[in-house]
């Protein structure tokens, strides 16, 4: 019996349970954070999930790197194997920017004077970006995929549409700088949920992410 594809099998399934782990963790901990910021909170949870986060990315990368120097994969296995770098870092800087998001909660303290509909809003179309990515990998869909760049759009219009605002009204300085800096974390959010769909798309078509 050839041992080899059956260990390559049993590493591609760990590396594929890991990347499920890290998708429903990754999620989990953006909720929380944006759920202390809708409440007034302070996201206590998120540095725990954060850093549970970083130690499976690095089994990933490890388990990823492992396998490419002892089986010199080929084709999809190798597409997966790359990919998997990549999604794994996507899913690890979702729970990075959710602490940032936590960490602004308690640097400026209450914000419940501050008007947080904008940045709520905007939050909920980057969670739903997260779902998607979470999903297309999951189900290895690749019209999923391609549906989230143009919601990135939406999510860096957003970001640009409250800097001008915070440039030409004077605001609440509190408000407007914790704002500011939440959705520039929303909008790395979003950057990443489209990296990882075109991981998706390279797993399944074998065509490069734009560079």
């Amino acid at each position: 019996m050839d041992k080899m594809p059956r260990l390559m099998d049993m590493g591609l399934e760990k590396l594929n349970s890991l990347l499920l782990d890290m998708a429903t963790l990754s999620q989990q901990a953006v909720s929380a954070s944006i759920e202390a910021y809708s409440r007034g909170g302070k996201g206590a949870e998120v540095k725990q999930m954060s850093t549970r986060l970083q130690s499976l990315h690095r089994q990933v990368s490890d388990l990823s790197m492992e396998m490419i120097a002892r089986y010199q994969p080929v084709a999809t296995d190798l597409r997966f194997l790359k990919a998997c770098l990549e999604i794994s870092y996507g899913f690890f800087r979702y729970g990075r920017y959710a602490l940032d998001i936590a960490e602004v909660l308690d640097m400026f303290g209450d914000l419940s004077k501050c008007d947080r509909k904008f940045v709520v809003e905007t939050a909920h179309k980057t969670q739903e970006m997260i779902r998607m990515s979470v999903e297309a990998f999951a189900r290895r869909d690749v019209e999923m995929a391609r549906k989230i760049p143009k919601m990135d759009d939406v999510v860096d219009e957003s970001y640009r549409n409250n800097l001008k605002k915070m440039l030409e009204e004077k605001g609440n300085l509190k408000c407007s700088l914790s704002s500011t800096l939440i959705l520039r974390y929303l909008e790395r959010i979003a950057d990443h949920a489209t990296y990882i769909g075109e991981s998706v798309e390279y797993i399944s078509t074998g065509v490069e992410p734009p560079a």
